[in-house]
């Protein structure tokens, strides 16, 4: 029990509050969260990866989702334009057939005419009998209805030209609009393409910079405490040699000085009288002399713990 107790006592003195086993608990502690650290550093590149693999797939759905968008939209816009072109025409053709109907009642409102003319003139040449008048009357009544047929015929052939025309410019107005049309909307789906993947890549290149310097943060930050803590325990350790090494000084200077006093014992034992005096100064010597040792001993000691 006086071992163990004087065991405790040396060692307090000797390491003072922190003993080796705490500090051998604490250097375990470190050890442990540095391992800890770097395994959370490695969950989090795990992490951020699946954050990014996520993200493509987003982008990849997004740019389908807009592909299928726009595919509707330019089948919507043909289907759109064949129904108009289909209207178009169905309706070029049931203006060219009232056109043609209308023609067609005019010249059989003028054959009725003719006959009716006809009827009168054969009355007339039966009661007048007179055929020269009425040879005269027969040949210019077919020169002016020759004449007239050839002004109709030309009209109408005046008005299906300027109507097939008129049709054509038209046609190429009406597809000249619609390339125009999709000319635009084209330049706009790849303007907003070229924006989305523009801002894709500013973002992903956000990101990487903001992961190398959370990286290099945490680099210097552990480079930084195990500095530091490799300095204090580097210091720590030459304070204890040092002590350690003033403390085997001192116990080789108490057996110099135990050796030195008995020598002197039983070499001046017949002098005893005479060497009291002497021996009661040396001993007040020996006292001042371990009274300094103490002092100086304190004196590192003092200065070990304003270092620790």
């Amino acid at each position: 029990y006086l071992a163990r107790k004087f065991f405790y006592l040396w060692a307090k003195i000797t390491f003072g509050q922190v003993l080796p086993s705490k500090a051998r608990c604490f250097y375990d502690q470190k050890i442990l969260q540095k391992t800890f650290g770097e395994w959370k550093e490695q969950w989090t590149v795990c992490r951020e990866k699946q954050l990014s693999l996520r993200a493509d797939n987003h982008y990849r759905h997004l740019l389908l989702h807009l592909v299928l968008r726009a595919w509707r939209a330019y089948v919507c816009q043909q289907r759109g334009k064949r129904h108009k072109y289909y209207v178009a025409e169905s309706h070029a053709k049931k203006q060219t057939l009232l056109r043609t109907w209308q023609h067609w009642l005019d010249y059989v409102g003028v054959q009725r005419t003719k006959h009716g003319m006809q009827s009168v003139a054969l009355a007339f040449r039966d009661r007048s009998c007179l055929r020269i008048s009425w040879a005269v009357w027969r040949r210019q009544q077919y020169q002016k209805c020759s004449g007239h047929k050839m002004n109709i015929l030309a009209l109408q052939h005046w008005a299906q030209s300027l109507q097939f025309r008129a049709w054509l410019q038209w046609r190429e107005l009406y597809l000249y609009t619609q390339n125009e049309k999709q000319k635009d909307t084209r330049a706009v789906t790849h303007h907003q393409h070229w924006e989305l993947r523009r801002c894709v890549g500013a973002w992903l290149g956000y990101l990487n910079l903001h992961r190398v310097k959370k990286c290099q943060n945490e680099l210097a930050q552990e480079f930084h405490r195990s500095r530091t803590l490799q300095r204090c325990f580097s210091n720590w350790q030459l304070l204890w040699e040092c002590r350690r090494r003033v403390h085997a000084h001192q116990r080789d200077l108490e057996k110099q000085a135990a050796r030195i006093a008995l020598w002197r014992v039983f070499a001046h034992w017949k002098h005893y009288v005479v060497q009291c005096v002497e021996e009661a100064q040396q001993c007040e010597l020996a006292e001042k002399h371990y009274r300094c040792q103490l002092l100086l001993l304190q004196k590192y000691w003092n200065h070990w713990k304003s270092r620790l």
